[in-house]
Order: C-alpha cells, then structure tokens, then sequence
C-alpha cells in the first residue's frame, strides 16, 4: 500500500478549536476532545486513491467515500469523523448556525479534518472547485449517522460519552496530532 509524503507531523501546522454546545448540538461539550485541522499535511495533488490507500496502511481509519460536505449542518454521534480534502477548496462552518462560538475555516486539498462525535459540520462555499474530500471513520465503530439537532436525539447525544478517542493517529500512526488532542 502506497504512503503519502506527510508534512513531518513536528512541523505540521495544526489548528484545533472546542466550540460549545448551542441549542441541541453538542460540539465538543462531552467529549472535551478538540476539532483538528491539519493544514497541508500532504502534497495537494495526491489523489483520493493516494489518500484512501495511505489511510489503509496506517490502519486506524477505514476510507468510505468521496464527497463534498453536506450542505446541512449535521453532526455524528456514532463515531468520529477524519476527513481529507483531496481536490478544491471550500469554507467550512462547524458548531452550528447562530452559535456565538461557530468556527467558520477554509480547508483545501491536502488539509485533514478530524472531526468529534457531536460536533456540527456543513459546506458553506465551495467556490465551485469541485471540492472533493475522502470520509472515514475508526476501524471497528458503529456505522456513522446523521443528526441535525433536533428533538428526539438526545438519547444518541447519550451515547457520545462512551466512544473512544483514537489509540493511533489516522495519518501519522504511533505519533501525532490527534494523540495529545
């Protein structure tokens, strides 16, 4: 399986942001674990295949699909979510419409998002640059869904608390970013 070129995960510029809970959106409020984005942490014209086939080496994630990000905001409470932006760019917001503590970042390819469960996430501009990211999720966790907080979720926000963070980090393995977060 193929490697990519990682930016040296010590010189690796990593953004990390806990955003509260709003409404009926949890965010970061259960967990304590930050949102992650790691900026240019490899070559922008490395491919999907490039990206899914590295993922597989490491083995902490399992590579499911190759999309944009949903227009609505949304968030998971099955699993937590790494996502690898493979072509374009777009603006991102996470944390929810109206929430004072929302965080609004363009990502483009060759940037990582590491996602928590709860934590709202949806597409506000691609700016029409195919933006194409490649989704994944902890090998061996429930299969993801979808909740937009709303009444009738709160027994799922529930099971957030029992999810385990990563042992290993999805790009760097042993090493990295997502280990200390």
């Amino acid at each position: 399986m193929t490697r990519l070129d990682l930016t040296p995960f010590t010189a690796l510029q990593v953004l990390k942001f806990l955003i509260p809970s709003h409404n009926l959106i949890p965010n970061t409020s259960i967990q304590n674990r930050p949102l992650l984005i790691y900026k240019s942490c490899f070559p922008p014209d490395s491919g999907a295949s490039a990206v899914e086939s590295h993922l597989k080496s490491v083995g902490v994630v399992s590579p499911q699909w190759r999309y944009s990000m949903y227009p609505t905001s949304h968030f998971h409470s099955t699993s937590h979510e790494v996502l690898c932006v493979v072509k374009g760019r777009a603006l991102l917001l996470f944390g929810g419409e109206g929430n004072p503590g929302k965080v609004e970042q363009e990502c483009k390819a060759g940037d990582v998002i590491i996602i928590p469960a709860g934590v709202a996430h949806r597409l506000l501009d691609d700016y029409g640059s195919g933006y194409e990211m490649v989704g994944s999720y902890p090998i061996g966790a429930t299969q993801w869904d979808m909740c937009y907080g709303r009444d009738g979720e709160e027994d799922k926000v529930k099971n957030i608390k029992k999810l385990s963070w990563f042992d290993n980090d999805p790009l760097y393995g042993q090493k990295g970013p997502v280990i200390d977060a």
